[in-house]
């Protein structure tokens, strides 16, 4: 009989930063109980999934296993790590535990996808503890960007795992809880298996900072700006945008929050009582009849959304309101690694208009919500962990987080998604991979990474399209010469005419000593044509487009 085993399976989150999805299992293997800490989403990008609406975890290995699945713990409510509940619920079906603000959004996530919300199951802090087959889970406040974030404490047969989630080592970190060594001492007292522990800042040198200290350069920056002053920020930060409004409101201003997502964050924070009451807030409507100079607005898009506040003010008017020579615009964030080039086009938009933009990046108006590298190692002293596996990170980063583990000493593996790791033993142990894709969200349907949907998007995108048309007689005779419509691609090439008369002279030329062997043969005929466009286009475009070939015979079902 086989021995029971520990084992932990990321699908996502690990080699690269969102989409956060973490398996653990006990039992005999292949018949292990399991649990999954987190359920995320990633965004897409037009140089990688063009026209995508949301990118998860794709999660078959899981769903073929359902049966076995005991729970879902979400540790916080960022979308990375919250946003795919209501896409993959119906396929898990398992309970959901949150404390009570990520439970709240967990639960909007799943009305929005017409998922019963009754699912989800609100916990309170370590040490109460949520039985889940053969775990124990409970929930211990961490110091994040984001309200009620917190670590698992996850009490298996075979001793304490912590999973850290997203966090941070804050003494004063405004609404999120402060960071508590005693209770993570607590955590710690029976010992602890393995830590399994965030890696995003680990090249980060130096102790991370606390959010407390951004207050004072807010309000300063606020008194000192003339005309209007727009500030954005990530929306879940609900200690920022607070301080932002109490900033404005200092300085004498009307402050507004602009973007639904800002506005559903500081009603669940305040319908959870993560905030008795949020500052003084006006409409956009009503900001456009105060002068410039009374007036903040706080707004989404803090990463360049083209459809957030901020990308919208930059191009133009957004529910009214104009920015203008003389305004200030302040990004309270750092620009998330694959987002530069959409903030430099507001930036830039902006800049055009006359505002002075104003970034967080010299650290004054922005503070991480994770932990640095000296701050990673006070949590490996503070667990005193058998192991630590890196995760929510990049294979560099992850790679970065091994070698400071075991540099302290302690057994550590890379394990980017789809690797099984054994955890059983005092070292972690490969034992299988599995395919670990991604399925993407398209409108109205789903999109596996393997179904080339996104692929072909990216071909026309690179190399436009023909579309090459052919109608024949029943008998196979041709009716006139093939014509071709010209997608996305120069409509004139080198020669000076257009390039659809010259690619349908060399079709006119190519059918016209076709036999009939070849025209009654639709493979043949489209394989034919589709290399004789391809090669007539090239010569005046110096590029292959895709080909796409119609044909048609008439008389034909």
């Amino acid at each position: 009989m086989r021995p029971e085993r520990l084992i932990y399976l990321p699908l996502g989150g690990a080699g690269e930063i969102g989409m956060n999805l973490y398996i653990y299992g006990w039992g005999r293997a292949d018949a292990e109980r399991l649990i999954v800490a987190d359920i995320g989403v990633a965004f897409p990008d037009m140089d990688s999934s063009p026209g995508v609406d949301l990118i998860f975890a794709d999660a078959e290995w899981l769903i073929a296993r359902r049966n076995r699945l005991e729970a879902i713990f979400l540790t916080h409510a960022h979308e990375d790590h919250v946003g795919a509940l209501g896409y993959l619920w119906e396929a898990l079906r398992a309970p959901v535990y949150a404390r009570a603000f990520t439970g709240r959004i967990a639960t909007l996530k799943m009305e929005e996808r017409g998922q019963d919300p009754a699912h989800v199951n609100i916990v309170g802090p370590f040490p109460e503890q949520v039985a889940a087959g053969p775990f124990k889970v409970g929930f211990l406040p961490v110091s994040h960007s984001i309200p009620e974030a917190s670590a698992l404490v996850i009490d298996t047969p075979k001793g304490r795992l912590i999973h850290t989630g997203d966090f941070k080592l804050d003494p004063d970190p405004g609404l999120s809880e402060a960071h508590d060594p005693e209770a993570w001492a607590e955590a710690a007292r029976p010992g602890i298996h393995a830590l399994i522990c965030d890696s995003t800042n680990v090249f980060s040198p130096h102790p991370g900072r606390s959010e407390s200290s951004l207050p004072d350069n807010l309000h300063r920056f606020v008194a000192d700006a003339s005309g209007m002053v727009v500030a954005t920020t990530f929306a879940s930060n609900i200690a920022r945008v607070r301080a932002l409004a109490e900033a404005g409101i200092a300085a004498g201003r009307s402050v507004a929050l602009l973007g639904r997502a800002m506005q559903k964050m500081v009603r669940v924070a305040e319908e959870t009582g993560v905030i008795d009451a949020f500052p003084p807030l006006i409409t956009a409507e009503d900001a456009g009849d105060l002068p410039r100079g009374q007036v903040m607005l706080i707004v989404t898009g803090s990463q360049g959304e083209t459809r957030a506040a901020s990308a919208q003010l930059a191009r133009g008017r957004f529910l009214g309101l104009e920015l203008k020579e003389g305004d200030s615009f302040l990004f309270s964030s750092k620009t998330i690694p694959g987002n530069e080039r959409a903030v430099l086009r507001i930036v830039n938009a902006l800049s055009e208009k006359g505002v002075t933009v104003v970034d967080g990046e010299d650290g004054a108006y922005h503070v991480s919500g994770h932990a640095n590298r000296p701050d990673l190692q006070e949590v490996h002293r503070m667990t005193d962990a058998h192991m630590v596996i890196p995760m929510h990170g990049e294979h560099r980063h992850l790679r970065a987080h091994r070698d400071l583990a075991e540099a302290d000493g302690r057994a550590s593996v890379i394990a980017p998604n789809g690797t099984l790791v054994d955890i059983t033993g005092d070292k972690p142990v490969i034992a299988g991979k599995i395919e670990a894709g991604r399925v993407y969200v398209d409108g109205r349907v789903r999109v596996g990474a393997r179904d080339g949907v996104v692929r072909d998007r990216l071909r026309l995108a690179r190399n436009g399209l023909l579309v090459v048309t052919m109608i024949l007689e029943d008998d196979d005779t041709p009716i006139g010469a093939p014509w071709v419509e010209v997608i996305g691609l120069s409509e004139t090439g080198r020669s000076g005419r257009a390039v659809s008369d010259r690619v349908e002279a060399a079709l006119e030329r190519l059918v016209g000593g076709l036999d009939g062997g070849v025209l009654g043969d639709d493979r043949q005929l489209e394989e034919m044509l589709t290399r004789t466009a391809r090669k007539a286009a090239d010569g005046e475009l110096g590029k292959k487009p895709e080909i796409a070939v119609v044909i048609s015979r008439l008389g034909s079902e």
